[in-house]
């Protein structure tokens, strides 16, 4: 990633509080905003051009779903800001894409942050992030996202064929809603993590192993910690949720949100397993390692036992001594090449019968 892609934090060092400067990818592409806009009785959707124009779909009989895609532009956000009077410090986290999942309530509005998790398998396993970011209100929730993908379709999809229960729902089901679209796409990372660790599985069960597996193995750890990091906090954000006074928290809404919250733990649950899962990977990793290695010593010790007589018999005949009666005996050539070849072969059995190779 190079400078240029980034605006990093520390730009910010020095400003003060409530200043509104993007922090995050900078992601090709310009800012893109939809509404969907919805009774029991109809349904309007617009692209509008302008905040003006989407902002102008907001009324009193009927919910407004507003989606940013793209904080590059913070005009953007302090427009709505300005419109539905939002706190500065509310719009500076809204820009800061690097925050933990939390949730703020409000006198009139709440203000939920968490991450996105996609994965992304062209170099290996990695994990993708994208921070969303909602404000919810009385007659509609407004949702900023960094990028343009499909990650909210499945909610639009049930609002366009749902002409009873969604649309008859406050802005507090449709804030459930997006929460459970995204917490349920945790689910398809933990498959792809699963067909991730099976493949490390079968490379360490393979005669060879090959070194690249370690870098696989502390890829995937860091993977695990980097989710974890995101995934823990959303039960506690949907927890205070329950534990809300507001108004903009139907009771009614309570169920479903306890049921994202055990989907929650399921997939904190499910990163912890991995985790350990992955830790005993390394451990089986250098077992291999430890035990190839063993193994090699054991034949270079063999080939050493072996060869130790043979230079101790070798060392003696060559000594230039005058007087050695055996280096004039006729056979005594044969008999060393004898000694030579018998020694090894008995060595070689008494190390077989000893399963020591």
């Amino acid at each position: 990633m190079t400078p240029d892609s980034r605006h990093s934090a520390a730009q910010k060092a020095g400003l003060p509080p409530g200043s509104l400067v993007h922090v995050g990818h900078r992601l090709a592409g310009e800012t893109v905003i939809s509404v969907m806009n919805y009774s029991p009785q109809q349904l309007v959707e617009a692209s509008p051009t302008s905040i003006a124009e989407a902002l102008a779909y907001y009324g009193s009989d009927s919910i407004s779903w507003v989606i940013v895609e793209g904080l590059a532009a913070v005009d953007v956000v302090e427009a709505i800001g300005a419109h539905f009077n939002i706190h500065r410090l509310v719009l500076e986290d809204i820009l800061s894409t690097h925050q933990r999942p939390k949730f703020e309530e409000y006198d009139d509005y709440l203000f939920i942050v968490l991450k996105a998790l996609m994965a992304q398998d062209r170099d290996g396993f990695k994990v993708d992030y994208e921070q969303v970011s909602m404000l919810v209100m009385a007659h509609g929730v407004v949702v900023f996202k960094e990028k343009r993908d499909e990650l909210l379709a499945p909610v639009q999809q049930r609002i366009r064929t749902s002409k009873g229960r969604f649309r008859s729902l406050g802005p507090d089901f449709l804030t459930y809603s997006i929460l459970d679209a995204i917490v349920d796409q945790n689910f398809v990372l933990m498959d792809s993590l699963d067909e991730a660790i099976t493949a490390v599985e079968d490379a360490l069960l393979s005669d060879d192993p090959s070194t690249d597996i370690l870098n696989t193995i502390q890829n995937l750890k860091r993977q695990i910690v980097s989710i974890r990091r995101y995934i823990s906090p959303v039960r506690e954000l949907v927890n205070e949720m329950l534990r809300s006074e507001s108004a903009l928290v139907d009771e009614k809404t309570h169920i479903y949100l306890r049921d994202v919250s055990d989907h929650a733990l399921r997939i904190v649950e499910s990163v912890e397993l991995h985790r350990d899962i992955i830790s005993g990977l390394l451990d089986i990793y250098i077992s291999s390692v430890s035990n190839k290695m063993n193994q090699v010593m054991t034949v270079l010790t063999v080939f050493a036992t072996i060869f130790i007589p043979l230079t101790f018999l070798t060392g003696i005949y060559g000594m230039n001594f005058e007087y050695m009666p055996e280096l004039r005996w006729h056979w005594s050539y044969p008999v060393m090449w004898v000694i030579f070849i018998t020694l090894p072969v008995v060595l070689l059995l008494y190390f077989k019968r000893k399963n020591w190779l």
